[in-house]
């Protein structure tokens, strides 16, 4: 890992290093979301009382028509415990560092075999479309 070359990516190395606990999870994110699915405008963020960071930045349309838009992903590892506590402390994260902060993000559940599985967290209670 200490030689890929997503670690150019000038805070991703720093985070890495920062939080070692979710270093993997956030190093095999980063990847899936610039490699694969083709997120562009990436910033990383520091989510300090989750202990992690988070990537942020512009998701490709899914279906012809639908503009593309900017997303949060927060990232951690199957074996971790999540809690509403630790969903409300990323929302308060990233409330503090933008000013456009959103209403959802998403939970990238990774796993030693390195798949991904997205979960979409909407702050309070929302009705889904139907």
């Amino acid at each position: 890992m200490e030689s890929h070359p997503s670690l150019q990516h000038p805070r991703l190395a720093e985070l890495i290093s920062k939080y070692p606990a979710s270093a993997g999870a956030l190093f095999q994110t980063f990847n899936d979301v610039t490699l694969a699915q083709k997120w562009t405008n990436i910033e990383l963020l520091e989510l300090d009382k989750c202990e992690r960071g988070a990537i942020r930045g512009l998701r490709p349309s899914l279906t012809a028509g639908e503009p593309a838009s900017m997303s949060v992903v927060v990232p951690c590892g199957l074996t971790e415990s999540l809690s509403t506590e630790w969903i409300r402390d990323a929302f308060i994260g990233l409330d503090n560092q933008l000013v456009d902060a959103p209403d959802t993000l998403f939970v990238a559940i990774c796993s030693e075999d390195s798949s991904i599985v997205y979960y979409k967290i909407s702050k309070g209670i929302v009705k889904p479309q139907v």
